[in-house]
């Protein structure tokens, strides 16, 4: 049996974290099974839903690199076939019109909560065998006896009594399908066979089941994910930081940080921490996901997000950092390779946000030096060993990293000082601030021309300054 699993988001918000571990779950199992994925745009909530939200769930999956086999579904160009499975069901028996008003809902409600009763419909119109008409809603008539049995792949056996279970609406009073319908229809139409989705669901599930025996339908596999909780033990939220999937673009995440951060909250392979996409669906099991709930660590992420930009081939995180220099204005044709960049900072930058502003100054000529070091390092004759170094550059036929950091050693020697007070007013006579590469790196990248103008300019600074 072919697997096939899906993702089924609602376009109601951006693709947010616990979204995508389940969507990457999914398409790990399906991956490892030699399975397809499917990609469903749950958009039936008219009012909520947006082709802004849409954009931004296409856009997490592509920037993920979580793509689909089939879809994107639209659950709105379906209603036509939701409407055929309801008309089926009425025509067996297997649901039903029902009037009650809002205010008859209520007041049920409010007696069984002071009864201390399980607030439930009543099955009031059950047996009424009312007409379709203008206020009617249609309820799917659930057995009154007998139980479901849940296989579920995480979280064991689960085994619910039909008489917890309340007659739930397909259908709306205006006609439009509700989510516990078109869900278990397009799965069935689709050739779903395993359901991975948040344990939020374990509620809709038994409901569900009881749908697709009254259809004849065959029943898929479950997987109920735990959720993802913040630091404080809630369930992650805006509050907590960070939780769409492009904000973590924006702040400067690897993709494939963010996914092996993802894949393991929840699910873990021995103490191994770090893994490429390969050995995710080389090693995934839904056998090995944890029961309880996972805690979304920002410190952690950060942490495997270093690894990452420290340890990829650097082209590719030169791929991903022209994006950020853009961001900031920055044309990377108007200096050195990004791949030298990216060799040259990857040690220093956590993000690349980090690594982006940090290398700015390779690319555009900077405004003022900071205050902090141009007061520790253009003391009183600064100018005058910048000004040997400059004259020893001019002279040099090749621009070569090596041979200029042999020049500044020299120089050092030369004027009788410490490497430092020759290499640190370098420093920051060309890249504004005390912090850069290495001297030799720094000086190679950004070229002959570009050193040169800066030496000049901070030789001329460091002089109005004393006068």
């Amino acid at each position: 049996m072919s697997i096939k699993t899906r993702f089924a988001p609602s376009p109601t918000g951006y693709l947010h974290v616990g979204g995508a571990r389940t969507a990457l779950f999914s398409w790990l199992y399906a991956r490892k099974h030699g399975g397809k994925f499917v990609l469903r745009i749950e958009d039936t909530d008219l009012e909520r839903s947006t082709q802004e939200s849409v954009n931004a769930i296409l856009e997490g999956m592509t920037w993920l690199g979580l793509e689909y086999d089939e879809g994107p579904f639209y659950q709105t160009h379906r209603f036509d076939r939701y409407k055929e499975i309801i008309r089926q069901l009425l025509d067996q028996g297997d649901a039903y019109y029902c009037r009650c008003s809002k205010e008859e809902l209520e007041a049920m409600r409010e007696q069984q909560m002071a009864n201390k009763e399980k607030p439930r419909y009543n099955g009031k119109c059950r047996d009424a065998n009312h007409e379709e008409s203008e206020n009617a809603v249609i309820r799917f008539r659930n057995p009154t006896d007998g139980e479901v049995v849940i296989d579920d792949l995480i979280k064991g056996r689960i085994v619910v009594s039909n008489k917890e279970l309340d007659d739930l609406i397909i259908a709306r009073a205006d006609g439009t399908p509700t989510y516990n319908l078109t869900v278990l229809v397009d799965d069935m139409d689709m050739g779903v066979n395993y359901v991975i989705r948040g344990d939020d669901h374990i509620n809709n599930t038994p409901r569900q089941i009881n749908i697709l025996k009254a259809l004849g339908a065959e029943l898929p596999r479950y997987a109920h994910v735990p959720m993802i909780l913040g630091p404080d033990g809630a369930r992650l939220s805006k509050r907590h930081g960070a939780v769409s999937v492009m904000q973590y673009r924006n702040d400067g995440y690897l993709p494939e940080a963010l996914l092996n951060y993802l894949v393991r909250l929840g699910w873990s392979h021995g103490n191994q921490e770090i893994f490429s996409v390969d050995e995710m669906i080389e090693l995934f099991e839904l056998d090995d996901v944890n029961v309880s709930a996972s805690t979304f660590n920002n410190e952690k992420l950060l942490w495997l997000n270093h690894q990452y930009i420290m340890n990829s081939d650097p082209a590719h995180v030169a791929h991903h950092l022209s994006w950020h220099m853009g961001e900031l204005g920055i044309d990377p044709t108007q200096g050195p390779e990004l791949i030298d960049v990216v060799k040259a900072q990857r040690e220093r930058s956590k993000t690349l946000v980090e690594m982006a502003t940090s290398s700015r100054y390779f690319y555009q000529d900077f405004g003022d030096y900071d205050e902090k070091a141009a007061k520790k390092n253009f003391k009183q004759g600064a100018d005058e060993v910048l000004q040997v170094l400059l004259d020893k550059f001019s002279a040099e036929p090749e621009w070569d990293g090596e041979r200029l950091h042999q020049l500044v050693l020299e120089t050092a020697e030369q004027l009788e000082l410490g490497l430092g007070k020759v290499a640190q007013p370098l420093r920051v006579a060309v890249s504004g601030t005390a912090v850069s590469p290495p001297i030799d790196v720094t000086l190679a990248l950004l070229g002959r021309k570009k050193t040169l103008a800066r030496m000049e300019r901070a030789i001329n600074f460091i002089k109005d300054k004393k006068g």
